[in-house]
């Protein structure tokens, strides 16, 4: 007689179906950790000091995914999508300038994941509304929402913990690190056009630009407008730090979610917690720990050193980069933050650009190359490998070495 399963399980086994490679790895990230607490391995003070750190972190991850998701789903990113196209006229130089810009305001703004997860497919779904080569879109994301993470707190989850080692609010550090970031994004810009949008690249002289589309709900289109930006008039008004950007980042995505509970109350969906990056993130935050009192901490000591000079800074900056396409840039920065010197706070954020800028050239280099190159797979959009590192190679380095110079003439 065959065995009937319950209802739970089968919910259990179905939901444990639906999970990709990518969550598995999360959710074994965040298992190693426990292993690492529960055996002794992690001191349990140590773990809870490392937790509570980023608590605050996680409460604006939660909440600023939320709210990008959601502007996503009242169409905000497709118009404005479509307006650019539109407002490109056919021309490729003003359609770059013009994605340049939004992917770059994008990450600046509303955190690079959010580039990474939301942007990607508005790209793909307009490339193909207006019979356009899919790569350069796709590759424009990728590099700026790596390259242009550098000027705000806001903009990468490792902005946030540099910005509280070295006692920097928001105005203070973006005027720390303007210039390094329009540096990066000059040779991203260059770099983009001269790999994938010149005409050789492209394969066409011009492109027809789509159709406009009606907007689907104007109030929700206009709620979730607004509450972008309320979030971005907190960071300006002078919101720093993380438990402040976790709380506006809560206030706005709660406007989101109040517009859609009484106009699309369908849109409020469990899939909206971004429970993966959750995962992974407390995962690293209790294997980094780990891994540092058995020999990483030592390892990143003897890589990044102890110079505070410019010397010094290159090599921070290059140990991160380096070490990011190893690992991943999380706990490349998590790992070269204990070995910095408290003192050495301008080789802190040379580390910081090298852990942001660098983790171009392997597909695991940052969790926001991690999810792109999932959405490149659900539509079907070939990224030559050989092509995609070598190019990331000369990003990486270029870029790197562009930022700690920037950073370094504007002390």
């Amino acid at each position: 007689m065959a065995r009937v399963q319950s209802p739970r399980s089968e919910t259990l086994r179905r939901a444990a179906g639906s999970l990709g490679i990518l969550d598995w790895i999360r959710i074994g990230v965040l298992a190693v950790g426990v292993v690492f607490v529960a055996t002794g391995l992690l001191p349990p003070a140590t773990a809870r000091a490392s937790v509570e750190r980023i608590a605050p972190l996680l409460l604006f991850l939660f909440s600023v995914i939320i709210l990008a998701e959601l502007t996503k789903e009242a169409g905000v990113f497709d118009a404005i999508a479509q307006r650019m196209a539109r407002a490109g006229r056919g021309n490729y130089a003003a359609l770059f300038l013009l994605c340049v810009a939004f992917a770059s305001l994008t990450t600046i703004f509303l955190n690079l994941d959010t580039t990474a997860v939301l942007l990607t497919p508005v790209m793909l779904a307009l490339a193909a509304r207006a019979r356009i080569a899919t790569l350069p879109l796709a590759m424009t994301t990728v590099w700026l929402a790596n390259t242009a993470s550098l000027l705000l707190p806001v903009s990468n989850l490792t902005n946030l913990l540099a910005a509280d080692r070295v006692a920097l609010q928001t105005r203070a550090f973006a005027a720390r690190m303007w210039a390094p970031q329009l540096a990066v994004l000059a040779v991203t810009m260059v770099l983009l056009w001269w790999f994938y949008w010149r005409r050789r690249m492209r394969g066409e002289d011009a492109y027809e630009p789509p159709a406009p589309a009606p907007i689907g709900d104007r109030v929700l289109f206009s709620a979730a407008g607004a509450a972008c930006l309320l979030f971005i008039g907190a960071i300006l008004g002078g919101v720093h730090t993380g438990i402040q950007l976790g709380i506006a980042a809560t206030v706005a995505a709660a406007v989101a979610v109040a517009a859609f509970a009484l106009r699309d109350r369908s849109a409020l969906r469990p899939s909206l917690i971004p429970w993966q990056l959750m995962v992974f993130v407390t995962g690293l935050f209790l294997v980094v720990p780990a891994l540092e009192r058995f020999g990483l901490d030592d390892v990143m000591r003897g890589l990044v050193g102890e110079d505070g000079g410019l010397a010094g800074a290159f090599r921070a900056a290059f140990a991160g980069a380096g070490l990011s396409n190893v690992l991943n840039n999380l706990p490349a920065y998590v790992a070269g933050e204990s070995a910095v010197p408290p003192a050495n706070k301008d080789q802190l954020l040379s580390l910081l650009t090298g852990t942001n800028v660098g983790p171009v050239i392997t597909p695991w280099g940052s969790l926001a190359t991690l999810l792109w190159f999932e959405w490149c797979r659900r539509w079907d959009v070939r990224v030559p490998i050989r092509k995609f590192v070598l190019a990331g190679t000369v990003l990486a380095v270029t870029g790197c070495a562009a930022s700690v110079g920037a950073l370094w003439l504007t002390r």
